[in-house]
């Protein structure tokens, strides 16, 4: 029985009317935006002349998330559809932490495992040791707790030897799997699933899928973005679509994903 079915077994139908109403994350009124240059530069004679014109630098604004509010409750899983674009993964980033908003409120309520692009934030002439540090400083992880969970971290990316080597020499896989061990050395309360439910190669995707299955099992809430619909229908209780940076619909899993497909189909 794979990992999904084992989740729609024990997943609640429906939205859980039942539940503790303590809330894991509330965002109100986020906003998030991004400035861009109006066109780019070529050559550099282009550079040379809008310098001398002081215009090489005009940017403007665009628009990812637009006034977005809703609330996860403690051991809810959320799914987050919508087509490319729609700032579905700005939005994890946000309440990540990764972004700051331009206008809004995000409040978490525990620790959160963002596992989004899971080898982003290294510094790649840095060795593994010195990044374990590093990025556990960035998902709040004191020195005195990595310190106690640095052989743990080593042993689950299963570097060995080359923990001691700049990060720049590891190939993507193992820098996958050092991102994700640093990630999931924490208990955390709240897990960000931004299309990863199992990363590197053969053998270490199924320890990372049974790690992840594991959070789950004990209640960790879930906000999950993820383009296979059966994966979100099987793990999430709720979804929630958004598009052009607004949410479209809200609610119970498998309506929203059927009219997210009937949607698609118009486009």
């Amino acid at each position: 029985m794979s990992i999904l079915d084992r989740f729609q077994k024990d997943k609640t139908s429906g939205i859980r009317e039942d539940m503790d109403k303590d809330v894991a994350i509330e965002v109100e009124d986020l906003v998030m935006e991004f400035k861009v240059t109006k066109d780019k530069i070529d050559t550099l004679k282009e550079y040379v002349i809008r310098t001398i014109k002081r215009n090489k630098n005009e940017k403007r604004k665009i628009r990812i998330l637009d006034g977005v509010s809703f609330k996860v409750y403690r051991g809810e899983r959320v799914g987050v559809l919508g087509f490319n674009g729609s700032g579905k993964s700005t939005l994890l980033r946000v309440i990540s932490g990764i972004y700051e908003p331009t206008e809004g409120t995000v409040k978490i309520n525990g620790k959160v495992a963002p596992l989004l692009a899971i080898s982003a934030g290294f510094d790649k002439n840095y060795t593994g040791k010195n990044n374990i540090y590093l990025n556990g400083a960035f998902l709040s992880m004191d020195e005195n707790y990595l310190n106690e969970k640095y052989d743990e971290i080593v042993e689950f990316s299963e570097l060995g030897e080359f923990i001691n080597y700049p990060v720049k020499n590891y190939s993507k896989g193992m820098q996958s799997k050092l991102g994700f061990s640093i990630a999931t050395a924490i208990q955390p309360d709240i897990l960000i699933l931004d299309e990863v439910l199992g990363v590197g190669d053969i053998k270490f995707r199924r320890k990372s899928t049974q790690r992840i299955e594991n959070m789950m099992k004990d209640g960790v809430t879930v906000l999950l973005v993820s383009h296979s619909l059966s994966q979100v229908e099987k793990i999430c209780d709720r979804c929630i679509w958004i598009e052009n940076g607004k949410i479209v619909m809200e609610g119970e899993a498998k309506k929203v994903c059927n009219a997210y497909v009937k949607s698609s189909k118009k486009k």
